[in-house]
């Protein structure tokens, strides 16, 4: 072969490679797309659903508080649970949150006094004062559940933070179904849904990779 041909021949195999380098990005690219897309409709969808079978508690995860007093995104999962325990499905709301630096009441004490105030008996309450995050307060809820023998939750958050809490759960060991809110600053404007829903696919393609959580806002820890 003369040299005109080699470099032919070379600049052949050249594009090939470079056309099956492509073609694998390529693909790689669409795939992501694909996992992101199914979980992005995952969350829209089970932010629609309101299982509520009866169990043995109605877990209700924390958000912010103001000195004991509930910021209106966990209000809104408070006056959720209440109408749960209120529906006969569980005897038992479990409050779950630890404190920021600084705070003196936890989320979980927090969530208590607004449901003592609301006329949950005492017997009927129980607070959590741990966890900065979903996945830790779902850890903290697995413990209380191995300790009293307890093992079906309904798990009460936002909308669009529901899969993944509920995932989390379930990962912890706990039979975990959802009862998301249906009011609250979370779901006010189609603006906030869809950035929910960006953050939450985010966070929960992370914990799926990773096994970690991550924290942010409301909704997202």
């Amino acid at each position: 072969m003369d040299e005109t041909g080699e470099r032919s021949a070379s600049r052949g195999t050249h594009d090939n490679v470079i056309g099956i380098v492509g073609r694998i990005v390529a693909a790689l690219v669409v795939a992501v797309g694909l996992i992101v897309g199914v979980t992005a409709v995952n969350i829209w969808w089970t932010a629609r659903q309101d299982e509520r079978p009866v169990s043995d508690a109605i877990v209700v995860l924390g958000s912010a508080q103001y000195n004991g007093t509930p910021s209106p995104i966990f209000e809104a999962r408070l006056d959720h649970a209440l109408d749960l325990y209120n529906a006969g499905v569980s005897p038992m709301i479990i409050t779950v949150g630890g404190r920021q630096a600084g705070d003196l009441f936890t989320e979980a004490e927090a969530g208590l006094l607004w449901l003592a105030r609301e006329g949950v008996p005492e017997e009927a309450m129980r607070a959590i004062p741990d966890g900065t995050d979903t996945l830790k307060s779902m850890q903290a809820v697995a413990s209380l559940f191995d300790e009293q023998g307890l093992s079906t939750a309904v798990v009460v958050t936002d909308p669009w933070h529901a899969l993944r809490a509920t995932r989390m759960a379930q990962d912890a060991g706990i039979v975990a179904s959802s009862s998301p809110t249906r009011q609250g600053p979370a779901v006010q404007t189609r603006s906030t849904q869809f950035r929910y829903i960006a953050r939450e696919t985010a966070a929960y393609l992370f914990y799926r990779l990773t096994g970690s959580s991550v924290a942010g806002a409301p909704g997202i820890g």
